[in-house]
């Protein structure tokens, strides 16, 4: 019963209603924005470029902040969970996907301004922010109950979509591809993730500006090297990709076939799943920023969108496409293990590697986002419990069968989204203020940089 309850909640959150909400509310804002998020790129990535040294109040770099919140969303979603989209969905799911991305952007920005905007300093001289305080600071105390939702959801997710899941999927990684037990490398990574989190989001930050990029150019490289050896095969994938977005993918192969419909409900269910854009959770990251500025901080988190999706679950889908692997009788995971494979020289071992990565990252990022939502609920005083119990889930999710735990982690990932997209549509108008205000005083001086 309890597992039909689960389910039932799930086609709710992850539903049609709530899968037009989500990309409805990205819509909204970026018209009330007027493109910015799209025409503003090149700007963004130069804030990012300057981001390693931050300027004002708060933990992190903006560069470290953004690498942070890519850590917890650049993950298995991007191979297993294009995949599923694809494999499910017919290559026109990709389509859709880059258009989730496009009006993604504009919510991770949103998201970000408004965390940085309404941020506090906490009893230890730390500056905490996210959803659940532009929702009380922003909107007023009488919506604190929504704050206090938001980061019940936030507080308990991370144990399983982001804890117990990561460290199971890396577990048996290392067990099928390297003979490695599950109890050693459960250990192993309880130690690792213990010795990182003993530093609190400074050495989180520092773990992810490291890691976050050389995994990323690893897998990148990788996908690089694929599509070249299948270079003459990407014009004739593109176009599919077009063709299937708005007529739907015949039956072919193993593939079953997929309506319009099919494509466009998998193409934006894996791409907020994989970019989280909406949930509510890189903004707690972004707050942290060493920034005096909530738009520049929000320019540099909607990269993380751009690098997610655009490039990143891009990457995954073309090389499935042009390999011929996605009307294949696979499934996840193994669609992409099977190109690596077939391709590259110890294929299967480099994507090995980029998940196990991957899902340690996911570990620490996420680690931070339950952190501050069970600070806001219980205060200061939960900080270390918080981070025990998080250490002993890492081994214990090596040791479990999780697909109930996955179920629920699902579910309240997608709840989380339910108070957050409300505060961003009634506090859209502080969003286009604060937006306005900023450019017209950057295009007065177009020779003069912010430092």
């Amino acid at each position: 019963m309890f597992e039909q309850i689960i389910n039932a909640v799930n086609s709710i959150v992850w539903g049609p209603i709530m899968l037009t909400l989500l990309l409805g509310t990205g819509v909204f804002l970026t018209i009330g924005l007027r493109g910015m998020t799209i025409t503003r790129i090149p700007y963004a990535f130069r804030q990012l470029l300057k981001g390693r040294k931050g300027s004002g109040e708060g933990e992190i770099s903006p560069f470290n902040a953004l690498m942070t919140a890519l850590s917890s969303t650049v993950g298995t979603g991007n191979i297993a969970g294009v995949a599923t989209a694809i494999g499910i969905g017919g290559p026109g799911a990709l389509f859709w996907m880059w258009c989730t991305a496009l009006v993604g952007m504009a919510t991770k920005y949103a998201e970000a301004v408004l965390a940085v905007n309404y941020r506090e300093t906490d009893a230890a001289g730390k500056k905490v922010g996210g959803p659940m305080y532009y929702i009380k600071n922003g909107l007023g105390k009488r919506w604190k109950p929504l704050a206090f939702l938001f980061a019940l959801f936030g507080s308990l997710a991370g144990f399983g979509l982001a804890n117990t899941v990561q460290s199971n999927t890396v577990s048996q990684v290392l067990l099928n591809n390297f003979d490695i037990p599950t109890m050693v490398s459960g250990f192993v990574m309880a130690l690792l993730v213990a010795l990182v989190l003993l530093g609190g989001i400074k050495r989180i930050a520092q773990v992810a500006g490291k890691l976050v990029p050389l995994m990323t150019v690893i897998y990148l490289l990788s996908t690089l090297i694929i599509l070249a050896v299948n270079v003459s095969a990407i014009p004739a994938a593109l176009a599919l990709i077009v063709d299937s977005a708005f007529n739907g993918t015949a039956a072919t192969g193993g593939f079953a076939g997929a309506t319009v419909m099919l494509a466009l409900k998998m193409g934006v269910s894996r791409g907020i799943f994989s970019n989280e854009s909406g949930l509510g959770s890189a903004p707690i990251a972004h707050a942290a920023a060493e920034t005096n500025s909530p738009v520049r901080q929000g320019t540099i988190a909607m990269l993380g969108t751009f690098i997610d999706t655009l490039i990143i679950c891009t990457m995954t889908g073309l090389v499935l496409i042009v390999s011929g692997v996605w009307n294949s009788e696979l499934q996840g995971a193994a669609m992409t293990l099977m190109v690596f494979d077939a391709t590259l020289p110890f294929g299967g071992n480099i994507l090995s590697l980029c998940i196990a990565l991957f899902a340690f990252t996911t570990m620490l990022g996420w680690s931070y986002y339950g952190e501050r939502c069970a600070q806001f609920l219980l205060g200061p005083k939960v900080v270390m419990p918080f981070r025990i119990l998080w250490v002993v889930g890492v081994f214990a999710g090596t040791q479990m069968s999780l697909g109930l735990v996955w179920k629920m982690s699902d579910a309240l990932n997608g709840m989380m989204a339910i108070p957050n997209l409300l505060a961003l549509l009634l506090l859209s108008p502080v969003v286009f203020k604060l937006t306005k205000q900023y450019f017209q005083q950057e295009d007065t001086r177009p020779q003069v940089e912010p430092n």
